[in-house]
């Protein structure tokens, strides 16, 4: 009875180990899919400010005529100011002005009201790299023109290196991640196999030009004299996404 006790006892005690160690997968064959990111940063190196000059008359040629000479005068101080400037105009518009607080007609046959003037406007791209010079450009185009819009962004030159550097970034995060899955499975990183590489690309977050407001320029014979305004260009991140299809041997 006592050696069949003992006999017992101990198969209890090795069923216990058993069923607390723990078991080892079988890992040849395994097909692993292992996301990785990369993110790179870059200071500004280039700026896109938008200009633009509006006029409001009962004559709609006489409102045109000076948006088209204030344009022509603001163009010509932009030029002189960068002149590895690249410009742009658009945004021409001319659309009438109604009384404020008249009601609009409504129903089939309702004639408008006559408008008691025109409105005439017209908006100027100003693409640079010479960031130090900026805040002159602003400022003696602000003698005429007004600032609509101002964000800063990356070349293209500073883009095509900073898309380069990010991809090898997601690489290395995907070599890094693969071996630490190799060692979690208890495998050698040289039996690991890379089969499939997707870069996702998240793209620049280039942000959109918000609205901008309808400002009345200054006229063309005023000519104040502006002070220079302060500018902080900051910097690009941009990031990318990879997915790798790992299989061990």
């Amino acid at each position: 009875m006592k050696k069949t006790a003992v006999l017992f006892i101990s198969s209890l005690l090795c069923c216990a180990a058993l069923a607390q160690s723990p078991q080892s997968f079988q890992t040849g064959g395994t097909l692993v899919v292992v996301p990785a990111s990369g993110e790179v940063r870059h200071v500004n190196d280039q700026a896109l400010l938008t200009l633009m000059t509006e006029e409001q008359d009962k004559d709609k040629a006489a409102a045109a005529s000076r948006v088209n000479q204030t344009m022509k005068q603001g163009i010509d101080i932009v030029r002189r100011q960068d002149p590895a400037a690249v410009l742009q105009t658009r945004g021409y518009y001319t659309y009438p002005v109604y009384p404020e607080g008249q009601p609009r007609p409504v129903g089939a046959g309702a004639k408008m009201p006559q408008p008691v003037g025109w409105r005439v406007g017209q908006y100027l791209d100003v693409t640079t790299t010479n960031l130090a010079a900026l805040p002159g450009t602003v400022a003696a185009a602000q003698r005429l023109l007004a600032v609509s819009g101002l964000r800063f962004g990356l070349s293209s030159a500073s883009a095509r290196q900073l898309d380069e550097e990010r991809i090898a970034a997601t690489y290395r995060n995907m070599n890094e991640r693969a071996v630490a899955v190799a060692k979690a499975m208890g495998r050698n990183p040289a039996d690991a196999v890379l089969e499939t590489l997707d870069f996702e690309g998240s793209g620049n977050y280039a942000q959109q030009e918000a609205s901008p407001k309808v400002m009345r320029a200054a006229a063309a014979q005023e000519m104040p004299v502006v002070e220079e305004p302060s500018f902080e260009p900051g910097e690009t991140t941009l990031r990318m996404q990879a997915v790798g299809k790992i299989r061990f041997r």
